[in-house]
């Protein structure tokens, strides 16, 4: 076989999570208080997370135990399937093998719920009443919504403007789980207030919407903030995604020599990459992408420097490819993609040559996601159809070369609540 099967439940789902950099031996930039520019320490977060997550941000343990409870609530979907898309390569007329791992099978349909249940169960061990977060396109605030109301904890969700109205179904979601969903900026926060009054057709973005939870966390007694995307807790609970997909691939003795996920703050990307990574790092020939907007070309266009993850500048300073904490991307549909930063680890993979970065117009990806849905019956969300781009695309240069490539992409979530996206594009209406 062609790699190590990680350790998996009898059910097949992985009993660790994993912590790459350490097990590759690349140090991580430490997060800076910008009043002083030294490291931060637990202490600092505390206000925001509970402990047991401040530890395994700063954990330099390779694997990290997953506990039974939580095992147990990842059985309702897990493991997710690994799929050959046959009728896409015949549909591109690719010589290559296209495989996808899909994520869209989960109760509320992509990714993020692995790890808005370990957020939210670790919230409650800590004693945690009440969670603030943020969400782009609301596939966050959906998981994180559903996660709470699984171990009885307040969800309050500020939702980028944008696409609170481009995607009210996602709303309806989230507050059918019991969560609190308001359009950011909104009148809940001080700096929601102030940048509504100065900019009243202000669309929103993560940075903002980050900005708002934080101090709603900050200014409410036993509310914690929780994050989807972006810091070293979250990819890892992600990794679960690529551990199940080598161990589904090594079944079939098959080794991917591509690799890809969307990117937007990280998190999916991570968490079918980084277990690749290992073998890459170790000499195996393997090709690993991310996939971004054109429109916020945060790793292809960005600058690999220290900068705040919120537009209020409220967080320490992490280093990392960013587009400025004051940018305000375009209101594409793709609003989980929306950042103008990326994870410290994936950056810093980047940074290192170990991955690869392509953005992609969204004409193009709304274009192949259209393709793809017709051969897999499949529809992806907008985020997704970044992945489904590249794996194309990949596909499309090995048969000009005359070769033949093995790629796995993540489809990182299904598009059934994004059909309004979807209705623009059919209508010409795609900009």
């Amino acid at each position: 076989m062609y790699c190590i099967t990680p350790k998996l439940t009898a059910t097949g789902i992985p009993t660790t999570y994993y912590n790459l950099l350490p097990d590759i031996g690349v140090p991580g930039s430490p997060p800076l208080d910008p009043a002083t520019q030294q490291p931060v320490g637990p202490d600092k977060l505390a206000a925001l997370f509970p402990m047991a997550l401040l530890e395994q941000e700063m954990s330099s343990a390779v694997h990290i135990p997953i506990p039974e409870e939580l095992l147990e609530a990842y059985a309702d979907y897990r493991p997710t399937p690994l799929r050959r898309a046959r009728r896409f390569e015949k549909a591109l007329g690719t010589r290559s093998a296209i495989y996808y791992k899909y994520e869209g099978v989960s109760p509320v349909g992509s990714h993020k719920l692995n790890t808005a249940l370990a957020q939210a169960y670790y919230n409650r061990e800590a004693g945690v009443k009440r969670i603030a977060t943020e969400t782009g396109a609301g596939q966050w605030g959906t998981a994180l919504s559903y996660a709470c109301r699984t171990f009885g904890i307040a969800c309050n969700v500020y939702m980028v403007k944008v696409s609170y109205h481009q995607k009210p179904f996602r709303r309806t979601m989230m507050e059918l789980y019991g969560a609190s969903v308001h359009a950011s900026p909104s009148q809940e926060t001080s700096y929601g207030r102030s940048l509504s009054a100065a900019h009243p057709d202000h669309p929103g973005s993560l940075g903002v919407a980050i900005s708002e939870a934080i101090e709603d966390t900050v200014t409410h007694p036993g509310t914690k903030y929780a994050l989807g995307s972006v810091l070293n807790h979250v990819l890892l609970h992600q990794t679960i995604i690529g551990q199940e997909a080598l161990a589904q691939l090594d079944t079939l003795g098959v080794f991917p020599d591509v690799v890809v996920g969307c990117h937007g703050g990280g998190s999916n990307f991570a968490g079918i990459a980084f277990p690749f990574a290992k073998h890459k790092a170790n000499g195996k020939e393997i090709e690993i992408i991310a996939a971004e907007p054109a429109s916020c070309p945060t790793l292809t266009k960005g600058e690999f420097r220290y900068d705040h993850g919120d537009t209020a500048n409220l967080t320490p300073l992490m280093k990392m490819y960013t587009l400025g904490s004051g940018v305000v991307p375009d209101p594409i549909h793709a609003g989980g993609l929306r950042y103008h930063g990326a994870a410290p680890q994936v950056s810093e993979l980047l940074a290192r040559g170990m991955i690869a970065a392509r953005a992609y117009p969204q004409g193009v990806t709304f274009e192949v996601a259209r393709t793809f849905a017709g051969a897999e019956g499949i529809i992806p969300a907008p985020e997704s159809a970044h992945a489904i781009a590249a794996a194309a695309e990949v596909a499309r240069e090995a048969d000009a070369a005359g070769k033949a490539r093995t790629i796995l992409f993540n489809l990182s979530g299904h598009g059934l609540l994004d059909l309004g996206a979807y209705q623009d594009f059919l209508a010409g209406k795609i900009k």
